[in-house]
């Protein structure tokens, strides 16, 4: 059993060995998209984010890990809009090499009948304590490839279906290479973070040098991040054919004899000795969706002191010491001064509004109520639910009663997320006498981390049961926001009326479990909309505005009840334990 890499009686030569030696990083951690920070623009959202903070809290905690994943020189878009409020997509502009380390190693595969030489560079995640964490970029835009081949790692989920085949092929297979070449050769557990990587298990088989499905599981740990068809990759045989070597075709065909294609998520299911959703209920869904009883779940968290803002950060500290390396400690959270905490909020909430009368040119009143929702812009997602009822919400809202603040991108091939964006945008125009609603543009990383510190509440109001968990509530938690949200995903954990927030629609029912990506049986969408504008007008608006000393009494329990728990301090340590069966005892 591995323990705690940096604890003192290791002894300074095996600690600088276990840090440096690939063959004391028994965990490989693979995912499609990695945000670590706004300046490596190789993430999306929310999955990329959460991998970032996986693997952050890894190295805080001393975890044998690698990440890997793909170079997108191209990242995923800069978002504009033309004049008809329609998103427009420029491609991301930045050069690797002044945050990322280019190595000298290569690997190849074949894709297409052709031979392509896969590069890779790293980052190194310096732990709090100062352990080192790798992960690892790779890449095929070298000299030597073809041009076709040279594009595969310019855009995250660009293209079409076959360049994401292609994608996937390199990261799952020429990621295990990789590490092979890096000298890792004593992993005991490759983690997909969703389907994408699944190919992996494809080079295994290849290594293993013949057919055994249950040594290829004893080796894999899977989880799936979603019950949307549009998060579940599919390729057909034809696609598969037309571009893997021949061997690999024989040996996909053999590994899923019975459909007429791969879906990365049956592969990843079959394939696995360990398979999670990210919040209990998603573990519901996921069970029914997939006709199956296994499915666990670990919770999603997000990591600590990337997400918390300057000021509660130096009241965390002063409050409750120890608390970055154990946020479990932040239950001593209703200790802290009342006052304390809410001049930190109004620091954070300054910076927000400062940020945006640059960008914007519009001055927010602090003294106000905002509200936010900031997330990728899909149809189930309604980011529009807000906007049902016009008049009610103006009779609710009044003139300069509440804030709203928006920013989220849609997938570029999405015009239902679009014509969302474009109503919100176009709102915020026709409603400006009546309604203050800002939409900020080009929502990345530092983006996130303003509104998720200065708001003063989280609106989330996904159609049930889509929402496998949500880490953006998570984000605001740790920064005292309380969560104004739909009963899904984490929520339903996270949730208690009038202590750390609101719930909008009715509870989930059990026999409200649906198929997989179809709508809730027996659920009324209409509901949602009455209940937010019910509980804005009866609950939100007048404890603002009329009981100070509760607001910020829910503002420390937010902190207290659900920072504490739904942080990525925990959930590596859950996935030590249930997943990887690495012993953290002494931790």
């Amino acid at each position: 059993m591995i323990q705690r890499l940096h604890r003192s009686d290791l002894g300074n030569s095996l600690r600088t060995l276990m840090e440096n030696d690939p063959a004391f990083r028994p965990v490989a951690y693979f995912s499609m998209e990695v945000g670590l920070k706004e300046s490596i623009p190789t993430y999306s959202g929310g999955l990329g984010v959460l991998a970032g903070d996986i693997l952050k809290s890894a190295a805080d905690l001393g975890v044998p890990m690698a990440g890997v994943t793909l170079l997108y020189r191209k990242g995923y878009f800069v978002q504009e809009f033309n004049n008809e409020d329609w998103q427009i997509e420029k491609p991301v502009v930045w050069d690797p090499s002044k945050e990322l380390t280019l190595l000298p190693n290569k690997i190849s595969v074949t894709l297409r009948g052709r031979e392509i030489q896969v590069g890779v560079w790293v980052y190194e995640c310096i732990g709090a304590t100062g352990y080192p964490l790798p992960v690892y970029f790779l890449d095929t835009d070298f000299d030597g490839n073809h041009p076709d081949d040279r594009k595969l790692c310019w855009y995250l989920y660009g293209g079409d279906n076959h360049y994401r085949l292609c994608q996937e092929f390199i990261l799952g297979v020429g990621g295990l290479r990789m590490l092979r070449a890096l000298g890792y050769m004593n992993i005991d557990t490759f983690h997909l973070n969703e389907g994408h990587a699944g190919f992996l298990t494809l080079e295994l088989m290849r290594e293993l040098g013949y057919y055994d499905p249950d040594k290829i599981r004893e080796q894999v740990v899977f989880t799936t991040h979603t019950p949307v068809p549009a998060g579940h990759d599919y390729f057909t045989f034809s696609e598969i054919d037309s571009a893997f070597p021949d061997d690999a075709k024989a040996t996909i065909h053999k590994m899923i004899p019975d459909k007429p294609g791969v879906s990365m998520t049956d592969l990843g299911l079959r394939y696995s000795r360990y398979v999670n959703g990210v919040a209990k209920k998603h573990a519901e869904v996921s069970n029914a969706m997939f006709h199956m009883e296994t499915v666990d779940w670990i919770t999603n968290g997000v990591h600590p002191t990337t997400w918390v803002s300057s000021g509660m950060r130096k009241l965390y500290n002063k409050h409750i010491p120890g608390w970055e390396l154990d946020p479990g400690r932040l239950v001593q959270a209703l200790t802290i001064p009342k006052d304390e905490i809410w001049s930190a909020h109004q620091a954070s909430k300054l910076r927000l509004f400062a940020r945006i009368m640059e960008t914007n040119g519009i001055q927010l009143d602090p003294n106000v109520l905002t509200l936010g929702f900031a997330r990728r812009a899909a149809t189930y997602k309604r980011a529009d639910l807000l906007l049902t009822d016009i008049e009610r919400l103006k009779k609710i809202v009044g003139k300069n009663k509440v804030q709203f603040i928006f920013a989220g991108k849609s997938h570029p091939k999405d015009d239902g997320g679009k014509k969302l964006l474009q109503r919100i945008r176009q709102a915020s125009q026709t409603l400006k006498d009546s309604i203050t609603i800002v939409f900020i543009d080009n929502y990345n990383m530092e983006i996130a981390s303003l509104l998720t510190q200065g708001v003063d509440v989280w609106l989330n109001n996904p159609i049930r049961p889509r929402e496998a968990s949500g880490t953006s509530g998570m984000k605001c938690a740790m920064n005292g926001i309380m969560n104004f949200s739909v009963l899904d995903g984490w929520w339903i954990e996270g949730w208690i009326e009038d202590v750390t927030g609101w719930s909008i629609g009715p509870e989930p029912q059990e026999a409200e479990l649906s198929t997989a990506g179809s709508q809730q049986q027996h659920y009324d969408e209409s509901k949602d909309a009455d209940d937010l504008y019910d509980k804005l007008e009866r609950k939100v608006i007048p404890t603002y505005y009329n009981d100070h000393d509760k607001w910020v009494d829910m503002m420390r329990h937010t902190i207290a009840l659900d920072a504490s728990f739904f942080n990525t301090h925990r959930v590596v340590h859950e996935y030590a334990s249930k997943a990887y069966s690495i012993d953290f005892r002494g931790m």
